[in-house]
């Protein structure tokens, strides 16, 4: 069989996949695309980042609705067509995967549908069911992502026991319905069914819920949970999982060192993903896998097998899509001769719950951790115009700031729309920039937005639509 001969090859076409492929067309490359799937977007698209925000859209207009009552807007209770709800996400989803395959097709970028094995170090070869080709490459990106992690004794064959993926198709409603796993994933998802009607029960082996983010800006998150949730159970660790007729009956080990069973109609497993290593001929090359089956790269996304990279989550740390994407842009830029390095990027976290939560940079939970001085100004959204006029008080806007310089190391925000204001901390953080000039910089008036404005003068004890003690000269 003729070997199709490129420059480029990448493996898998999600965002870090098809980010890498189109900016080493965008160079000049000539490029393969290699996907799997029918559909290209890789999970983030397919079965994750989209499909879940689109849900959460569709169920807030359901929750704002029977929330309008107080404001003297009364509507009549909602009628869910599920088929319906199904098709409109699905066409959202189609939509995108069409433009992403007409800007490679504009770029000259082929696209190959198969599972990509490596042969040796320079060669691919691609199964599909038309059978088998080969492609003989100068360079290669690994971009083959991660897959949901379902420990072995959830693993009953069971339906009713799902992971993100099947929680996202809306299979039905279930009455009860238990999450293992308070992370971003269980939470939004929780918050979509309970939004449907399901009594939701979330279980977390941790002391907290959303541990990556400071308390202070998880608790109104927590605080909206608990009033739509059934109950949110922490240091609780599900010890064994069986079938019960037509429920699963889920055993708990709890903190006092107590066990209890209960039955759910479907069981969420969120506990966090695994890289899509297996079956891949990474033992025909160099490339090394970490304890936990992750790819290793160096700053510049190189494997151990010379002139092959890994990006997203295949490779570990944070698995997130824009992640993914900016390390895409450091391998192509690494191959390229460039010295581009993934080292002190700013990469802004988003938990699109109710409130919505975001934070970039430095944590004040890490600044303790690690012994580095910092100084917190906050600003609450009880004092914005904003937020009181869509009857949204609950939010938080947080600077973390360097004492001596003054310079912005860390923002976080947690209100409606927060993953839309991270942007100005991820630019603050990145281009350290100082309280001053957040505080310097007019914010239009009245907007969200301001609450950054009045974080940063608040840190020199005169924001407006706040008081403090503190007085700070501002140069």
């Amino acid at each position: 069989m003729e070997t199709i001969k490129t420059e480029v090859v990448v493996i898998g076409a999600g965002p870090g996949g098809y980010a890498a492929a189109f900016y080493a067309a965008d160079l000049g490359k000539r490029v393969i695309l290699i996907e799997q799937d029918k559909r290209l977007g890789g999970v983030c698209l397919n079965s994750g980042c989209i499909p879940s925000k689109a849900l959460l859209h569709t169920t807030k207009i359901m929750a704002e609705a029977s929330e309008s009552g107080f404001r003297g807007i009364h509507f009549g209770a909602p009628r869910v067509e599920l088929n319906e709800l199904r098709a409109w996400k699905d066409g959202v989803l189609t939509k995108l995967a069409g433009g992403i395959a007409q800007l490679a097709k504009a770029r000259g970028v082929e696209v190959l549908t198969g599972r990509g094995r490596f042969e040796d170090s320079r060669t691919l070869r691609i199964e599909n069911a038309a059978g088998q080709q080969f492609v003989s490459f100068e360079k290669a990106i690994i971009a083959v992502g991660s897959r949901p992690a379902l420990p072995r004794a959830f693993d009953l064959g069971n339906p009713r026991i799902m992971t993100s993926t099947e929680a996202l198709e809306i299979p039905d409603v279930p009455e009860n319905l238990l999450i293992v796993g308070g992370g971003y994933i269980g939470m939004e998802l929780g918050t979509v069914y309970a939004r449907l009607g399901s009594k939701i029960v979330v279980v977390e082996a941790l002391g907290s819920i959303l541990t990556g983010a400071d308390p202070d800006l998880a608790r109104p998150v927590l605080a909206y949970a608990q009033k739509r949730f059934k109950e949110i159970r922490v240091n609780t660790k599900v010890s064994k999982m069986a079938t019960s007729g037509k429920q699963i009956k889920v055993s708990f080990a709890l903190a006092d060192g107590s066990e209890k069973s209960e039955l759910y109609d479907r069981v969420l497993v969120a506990v966090g993903r695994v890289p899509n290593c297996d079956d891949f001929g990474l033992e025909n090359t160099k490339i090394e896998r970490d304890e936990k089956g992750f790819v290793k790269i160096n700053s510049r996304q190189e494997t151990a097998e010379p002139g092959i990279y890994a990006i997203g989550d295949v490779a570990g740390g944070i698995m997130l899509a824009h992640k993914a994407h900016k390390e895409a842009r450091v391998a192509v830029e690494a191959m390229t001769g460039d010295t581009s390095e993934f080292t002190d990027i700013v990469i802004p976290a988003v938990v699109f719950t109710d409130p919505e939560l975001a934070w970039c940079g430095l944590t004040e939970t890490e600044a303790k951790a690690k012994g580095i001085a910092v100084e917190v100004s906050k600003f609450s959204w009880a004092a914005s115009g904003r937020a009181l006029s869509f009857d949204r008080p609950d939010g938080l806007t947080k600077l973390i700031i360097e004492p001596e310089t003054e310079r912005v190391l860390g923002m976080g925000i947690v209100g409606a729309g927060a993953g839309e204001l991270i942007a100005e901390g991820v630019l603050a953080v990145e281009m350290g920039a100082a309280a001053a000039d957040l505080a310097a910089c007019v914010h239009a008036h009245p907007t969200l937005s301001e609450t950054v404005m009045e974080a940063a003068e608040a840190f020199y004890g005169h924001a407006t639509h706040t008081y403090s003690r503190r007085k700070r000269s501002q140069e």
